[in-house]
């Protein structure tokens, strides 16, 4: 029943109330929007690096000029 561990619902409460008092209710959704995005381009990087790691191991290395 911890889904957040030591925390529970009344802080959460606290939590969400002086989110809303220090950004204003007008700013939220433009604030989860940008969070939204931060992460969906995190995700994006990770993954392109992934495929990009793949291809380079595929390919044979040129020969060495020594």
């Amino acid at each position: 029943m911890f889904l957040f561990g030591p925390v529970g619902p009344m802080e959460l409460l606290i939590i969400v109330l002086i989110i809303v008092i220090i950004f204003g209710a007008r700013k939220l959704p433009e604030l989860g929007k940008s969070l939204g995005e931060g992460i969906k381009n995190f995700k994006k990087s990770i993954s392109s690096k992934d495929k990009e790691d793949e291809s380079l191991k595929g390919k044979k290395k040129p020969p060495s000029e020594d």
